[in-house]
């Protein structure tokens, strides 16, 4: 159900009675015997052991011990132990629940290659293939708690692979399938990996990554890796080392008969997933088996509204936290997932256009960069395809400006579907602030916290701010949050605990509007202050894209005489536009309308591609440095170095 939107009623989607009546969160807190979602996110407030207790046994997930107290904060908040005395495994929950349930025929996933390839799986093909690589890991030598690397393609192999680690408690690392030798070996040494996997290679736009090659002279730093594991994708001929390298299928065959399930603890690792920081090496949060997938599957169940009738998409790789999080998240709750190899506009734009008719997707999720690219290939290519078996659109990743987020919820969803906000982080296993299927959405924004998650926006004392941007924090712990920095507590520390006394600070900027919609502004080390004004960098380029020609844009601070900082745009024109100092003119026009006069940018800039990870985030602290010759931090995450390149080109003296 839509309203056209106005001046007066900023509202363009509000849920139908269809849309109340199937809700699992209105059920979830009426079977509580609470009368609404904010009575529940109260009582959650006030006792977060209650509310995540109530939240597995509405799950329905099972223990193969029961547990003793649903929180532990004897060692405060940043160390809150959940359902003590457990036992407990993810897997057994993903897969064995739903066939015993008599669900073992339902497809559990459904896989697209590059080059057009598709298979499928149904949830008892899917454990006897986890099973069976479960038992060639511990053929291999690994155990419980030894750390295996996952370096793929998206293949269903992929997931089977997570699944195994997960089976036999060891703690599965998942990295960026494009990452270089560096990226990949620095994670492995950090890690202390025992084992990779990977493939021979992978298909991007038509071509092969050679995966393998990679891999080798990643190993050749990571001295802790001690076999390597190989799965045929390509079947080109690849570099071997017999004492040290063994296919897929020979693991496979070599094996004995699967053996039961490692009995696993509620708190014991099972994934370690890192997150590129500013500076320095890359942070690795610490999951374990009632942690990020209880998160996953609470969000996709509760904001997503995601059910065992469901099929569900997120272009992601492994290496993004949506990669482990839809493979986990979707299978506990016994949906089919459909995981994709390939890139969105190749061979065609409309490939995710033909993925959702294809495999009747209904709950579809991208980044919205991913977005800003695709219509700007026009309408026509998605309106030619079948979206009828759309329910929910997702997105994560990046902030909205106001165009691409209309243009999707009307193309895509064709002005029916609610577009799910989401935005969390690696470290918190899922979602902070996001949207649910009960509330009215405005374009852009976040109806509110997630269920669960006591979210507030504070002011530099850590006071709650409203109507101006702050600091986004958590005031109580919960599911799914990390349990530190492998092998660096302090910096776990320091990183999100030690500004507000037991206040998690998140690190991005956010506001809370007059309507009670929450947006989030950017990073806290991307905002810009301007002229004695805090603003974050997604309000200028929302300013830079209500320009018809800017398809895309970045914003960053440079030092300024006299306002101190002044912000400086980089444009990515829409392919009928030439750059010129007249249409930057009229770019700095447009932002001071929208913005004040104040906010108008020293300089627009234009590029032909910005800086971005595999999962489409903007690298604004890239730009900043490239632009003004300043170390450049992390860069194992950047996609496209080339961009780096153009922004260097234009570096120029500053005003001192």
């Amino acid at each position: 159900m839509t309203a056209a939107p106005n001046a007066a009623d900023p509202i363009v989607w509000r849920p139908s009675p269809a849309d109340i009546e199937r809700s699992r969160l209105r059920r979830f807190y009426e079977g509580l015997g609470l009368a609404s979602a904010d009575e529940l996110q109260q009582r959650a407030a006030a006792n977060p052991g209650w509310y995540w207790d109530a939240v597995v046994r509405d799950l329905g997930l099972e223990w193969s011990r029961p547990y003793e107290q649903a929180l532990d904060l004897s060692r405060g908040k940043p160390w809150a132990e959940w359902f003590v005395g457990g036992g407990f495994n993810y897997v057994d929950n993903a897969l064995d629940r739903w066939i015993a349930a008599g669900r073992g025929d339902r497809a559990a996933i459904v896989w697209e290659g590059d080059d057009g390839a598709a298979r499928r799986l149904t949830y008892a093909e899917l454990r006897e293939a986890t099973d069976r690589l479960a038992a060639a890991l511990r053929h291999l030598g690994v155990g419980k708690g030894d750390r295996v690397g996952i370096f793929m393609p998206m293949l269903p192999e992929t997931a089977i692979a997570t699944l195994a680690c997960g089976r036999i408690g060891a703690i599965f690392v998942p990295m960026f399938s494009g990452f270089g030798p560096e990226a990949l070996a620095s994670r492995l040494r950090d890690a202390g990996a025992k084992l990779l996997i990977t493939a021979d290679g992978g298909f991007r736009r038509g071509q092969i990554v050679p995966m393998k090659e990679i891999a080798d002279e990643a190993m050749a730093q990571a001295p802790t890796v001690e076999r390597c594991l190989v799965f045929r994708r390509t079947g080109e001929p690849v570099p071997w080392r017999t004492e040290r390298d063994v296919w897929w299928d020979d693991a496979l065959a070599a094996a004995p008969d699967a053996e039961a399930t490692e009995p696993t603890a509620a708190n014991d690792p099972y994934m370690l997933i890192y997150t590129s920081g500013t500076t320095g090496r890359p942070k690795g949060a610490v999951h374990v088996q009632t942690g990020f997938p209880i998160k996953a599957a609470h969000d996709l169940a509760y904001c997503f509204d995601l059910g065992p009738d469901d099929t569900i998409f997120w272009l992601t790789d492994l290496g993004w936290m949506m990669g482990p999080w839809l493979i986990e998240g979707g299978l506990l709750l016994g949906a089919t997932i459909v995981l994709f190899e390939g890139t969105p506009d190749y061979p065609q734009p409309d490939r995710l256009w033909r993925l959702i008719e294809d495999h009747r997707i209904s709950v579809f999720g991208v980044a919205p960069t991913a977005i800003r690219a695709l219509m700007a290939k026009g309408g026509d290519w998605a309106r030619a395809r079948d979206h009828s078996s759309l329910r929910i659109l997702g997105s994560t990743g990046e902030t909205w400006n106001p165009e691409p987020w209309r243009w999707y919820f009307e193309e895509i969803g064709e002005g029916r579907c609610p577009v799910v906000n989401y935005s969390g982080g690696t470290e918190t296993g899922g979602g902070i602030v996001g949207c649910t299927t009960l509330r009215p959405e405005t374009p852009c924004a976040f109806t509110g916290p997630v269920p669960g998650m006591i979210a507030d926006v504070v002011d530099d004392a850590g006071q709650p701010l409203r109507g101006a941007v702050g600091e986004l924090v958590v005031r109580q712990p919960w599911v799914g949050m990390t349990r530190g920095v492998w092998n660096d507590p302090e910096r776990y520390l320091d990183a999100y605990w030690r500004r507000f006394e037991g206040v998690w600070v998140h690190g991005d900027w956010a506001e809370i509007d007059d309507e009670g919609f929450w947006f989030i502004r950017g990073r806290s080390d991307d905002t810009l202050k301007v002229a004695g004004k805090r603003i974050g960098p997604a309000e200028i380029e929302s300013a830079a894209t209500a320009h018809p020609a800017v398809q895309e844009a970045a914003a960053i601070g440079v030092p300024h005489p006299v306002k101190g900082e002044a912000a400086v745009v980089f444009a990515v024109l829409r392919p009928d536009h030439e750059a010129s100092d007249a249409l930057a003119e009229e770019i700095r026009q447009t932002i001071a309308a929208q913005l004040g006069a104040a906010m108008r940018p020293e300089r627009v800039r234009f590029v032909a591609d910005l800086p971005k990870t595999r999962n489409a985030k903007i690298m604004r602290r890239v730009i900043r440095s490239a632009y003004l010759g300043l170390p450049p931090g992390d860069l194992t995450a950047l996609e496209n170095p080339a961009a780096v390149s153009g922004i260097e080109a234009l570096r120029e003296a500053l005003p001192s």
